[in-house]
């Protein structure tokens, strides 16, 4: 029976290029010089860190980082998970972006019931961070890959292994 697989793998490499970009253009900027600005990857733990003297200059940041990830990877920015803004030695602020990597249980529970509820024949399993999908035919995989683009927009999502 064919099959495919639906994973998430975030680019380390082009997310790497895009954090390099951003704080390159960051340091070439007239109205950062002088201050704690920056951002920094931690690729050990799939962190990024951006510094600032305020809540403004982070979402400067912000402006910067997002379209230079975009470029590399598209939708790279939607599975980036934000946590709140700490203040940090006087009047400076920091705050992390978590990468997330893979497709966690909710959302591999929602894949499955999509494809259950959406009257298609084929199952849907989950395997450990990928869901599989299984169907009588090849149409039936692509109308299924076809639902769940349309449907889950909020993560990126992409399809692959697909076997005959």
């Amino acid at each position: 029976m064919p099959s495919f697989d639906i994973t998430s793998e975030a680019d380390m490499v082009g997310i790497k290029n895009a954090v390099d970009v951003a704080a390159r253009q960051i340091g070439n900027r007239y109205d950062f010089k002088g201050t704690s600005a920056a951002v920094e990857l931690n690729e050990k733990d799939k962190l990024i860190t951006m510094n600032g003297d305020n809540d403004f200059q982070l979402d400067q940041i912000k402006d910067i980082l997002f379209p230079a990830m975009e470029k590399k990877e598209p939708d790279s920015s939607k599975r980036l998970d934000a946590q709140d803004i700490q203040k940090v030695s006087g009047n400076k602020v920091k705050q992390v972006l978590k990468i997330q990597d893979g497709i966690d249980s909710d959302l591999a529970k929602k894949l499955v019931k999509l494809l259950k509820d959406s009257g298609l024949k084929v199952q849907a399993s989950i395997q450990g961070d990928t869901v599989r999908v299984t169907g009588a035919k090849r149409d039936v995989l692509q109308d299924a890959i076809a639902h769940a683009k349309k449907s889950i927009t909020d993560f990126p999502l992409k399809f692959g292994n697909f076997r005959d």
